[in-house]
This record gives C-alpha cells, sequence and structure tokens, in this order.
C-alpha cells in the first residue's frame, strides 16, 4: 500500500542532510559532506538547518527517511544508493514511502550507456547480458514514480521521491548533484537580497543573563535573529560568548546598537567587534 505523506502546511520548510554509511561513523573516512553542503547553501543565501548521520543499517535508515519525507524538508541523502550488499539507501527509500521499487527507464538508458563507455575504455566488447551488467541495472532501481538527478561524472544518476534527493556517497559526484538540485528545483528559494552578521565578543556574562536582552532584541526588531555562541578555551578570545544580530543589513543597522546598548546594562566587559556579509 502506498503511504501518502502530508507535511504540515504552516511548517517553512528548511534544508536537511542525511549521511549514510559506516565507514563514517567508525572513523574509517571522514565525512566531508556536511561542511560543503553548508556552503553550496550558503553560496544561494540559504543555511543547513539540521544534519543526520547513519550507519547501514537497514531499520535506521527507514526511520530516518520517513522523517525526511514527513518534514516537508528539502533534504539531501548522502550515499548507499550503489548495488552492493552494503548499499541500502534505495530499498530503504521505497519502504519508508510504501512504494515497490521499479527500473528506471532514463535510468537504465544511461546505466546501459555508461558500461557502453567503459567497454569502449576497456577496448573490450560490450555484452549487455552478461551477469556482471545486468547488477549493474539495480542501481537505476528506485521507488515508483522517482525523478532521476544526472551524475556528471560518470552517468550513473541519483534520484529524488519529491523534496527528498538521494546522491552517491562519492563527494567527487554528489556535490555537482546536489548542486544541480538547488539550482533546477529551488531558484525561489535564494536569497539574492544582501544579508550581514555583526557581533561582539562578550566577557565575564552568562548566556541565561543575556536571554532577555536577546529575545527583546528579536522582538523589537522582526527578522532579525539573535545569536550567542559560548567558548571556553578559544585560542585568541579565551572564554567568552560571542554575541550578535544578522539579517538584512538595514535592520541589522538598528538592532546591532540596540543590542550593544542593551549590553551596558550587565557587568560584562566587550570586546572586539566581528562583521561577516
Amino acid at each position: 500500500m502506498n503511504q501518502t505523506v502530508h507535511p504540515d502546511k504552516t511548517h517553512t520548510p528548511g534544508f536537511g542532510l542525511i549521511i549514510i554509511g559506516d565507514e563514517i561513523l567508525s572513523g574509517k573516512r571522514a565525512d566531508k559532506h556536511l561542511p560543503k553542503v553548508i556552503e553550496l547553501l550558503k553560496a544561494r543565501g540559504l543555511q543547513l538547518d539540521y544534519a543526520d548521520y547513519v550507519g547501514d543499517s537497514p531499520q535506521r535508515i527507514t526511520a530516518t527517511l520517513k522523517r525526511a519525507f514527513a518534514s516537508g524538508d528539502v533534504v539531501f541523502s548522502c550515499g548507499g544508493i550503489g548495488a552492493t550488499p552494503d548499499d541500502h539507501t534505495r530499498q530503504c527509500a521505497a519502504r519508508a514511502l510504501g512504494l515497490e521499487l521499479a527500473l528506471h527507464p532514463q535510468a537504465e538508458a544511461l546505466i546501459r550507456e555508461r558500461m557502453q563507455d567503459m567497454a569502449k575504455e576497456q577496448g573490450t566488447v560490450y555484452e549487455p547480458d552478461r551477469p556482471d551488467n545486468i547488477h549493474r541495472l539495480n542501481m537505476g532501481m528506485f521507488p515508483v514514480g522517482a525523478s532521476i538527478i544526472p551524475n556528471p561524472f560518470n552517468k550513473i544518476p541519483g534520484f529524488s521521491c519529491g523534496h527528498v534527493h538521494f546522491v552517491p556517497g562519492f563527494p567527487v559526484m554528489a556535490w555537482p548533484m546536489i548542486e544541480w538540485v538547488l539550482d533546477t528545483n529551488y531558484p525561489h528559494r535564494f536569497q539574492n537580497a544582501a544579508w550581514i552578521e555583526k557581533s561582539v565578543i562578550v566577557y565575564g556574562a552568562m548566556e541565561s543573563t543575556l536571554t532577555p536582552l536577546m529575545q527583546d532584541i528579536e522582538r523589537v526588531y522582526p527578522g532579525v535573529k539573535v545569536f550567542s555562541l559560548p567558548s571556553v578555551d578559544h585560542p585568541q578570545y579565551g572564554r567568552h560568548i560571542e554575541l550578535g544580530v544578522k539579517g538584512e543589513p538595514a535592520v541589522v543597522a538598528q538592532a546591532y546598537p540596540a543590542l550593544l546598548q542593551g549590553l551596558k546594562g550587565f557587568d560584562a566587559r566587550l570586546g572586539p567587534e566581528l562583521v561577516q556579509n
């Protein structure tokens, strides 16, 4: 039976990332996707809202994907879409949606094209019915109704099921595929307006005592986001809090002086001021 997901219509979709693979959780491989996806989103005026790391457990992958489909968020899933025994993502996506897997016609054509390219590169004859070539077609088995994500590196596509997008674990493939998804499906979400972040290093204050001031700034200046980043062993500033506001320049120009003025009511010493565009 097909499972229909109805996201909360009042929810503003965010951006999520799922990174799949035992090799990440065991430390055998270092994850490179998280900083890169943050970079790709930031270049478009967007930000990542959350990231999940999941090992090669079909049960955990299925549960994680169910949450992704139900969230209404734009979610990128990296890894596990190959055709080896430890690749479970395609099957788990189908299970999470209550759908069957089927060979996607366009994916099949691209995979066969890739196999012909490989045969030519190796100076051999392409044999479509050879067992290993038949097995490679499993990489085109996607949940029914999925659309493909082109892979400029080797033509083996990823796939999308609604707002959840599946790409390989290899960065050389995954990153241009994620860029393609963003630029093709979500240009209307890009924030082209100018954006600025202003903050100050605060010594000798506790976050809990600064919270009312932070709440007042966000209440008085809608559209501004106040942030607080504590550190206990910063190599330059030592123990401190970086307190600041971010948003459109015109609003930040009003909110930041108000934040500095509000800090005068606390027994705290202010350090350098920081600006980031």
